[in-house]
């Protein structure tokens, strides 16, 4: 069993390579990262160019966690979707590429892009 959870992490790490081969985060258009554990679901926008993290959300910080029932749904990942969006918004941020990190674009990748773009962000 736990072969099959090794093989799997390491099929979506070879995914994510073929993804990063052609997303690249500039600092007019950074790169809008999606993770998803069992547990939360993360995103981050990232100027590659320069290396740094411009704005970031997670179902792990304090304030979002008390708004949701649970954690790992799409539900949550719309939320995180919409945050990330505001606070990327108020930086002047808004267009982005987004990475979907190896996922495939559905369920709370998905809910968190289409969150996202309703919140303003363009990609």
């Amino acid at each position: 069993m736990a072969s099959v959870v090794k093989n799997r992490e390491a099929s979506r790490k070879r995914r994510h390579v073929r993804v990063r081969k052609k997303v690249l985060g500039t600092p007019e258009r950074p790169r809008l990262c999606a993770f998803r554990s069992l547990q939360h679901t993360y995103a981050q926008i990232v100027d590659d160019i320069a290396g740094r993290t411009l704005v970031s959300a997670a179902t792990t910080e304090p304030a979002i966690r008390e708004k949701l029932a649970s954690k790992a749904n799409c539900e949550a990942a719309g939320e995180i979707g919409a945050v990330v969006a505001k606070r990327a918004l108020e930086k002047g941020i808004t267009k982005v590429v987004f990475d979907r990190g190896g996922y495939m674009y559905h369920g709370r990748v998905k809910a968190l892009a289409e969150a996202a773009r309703e919140a303003g962000l363009d990609f």
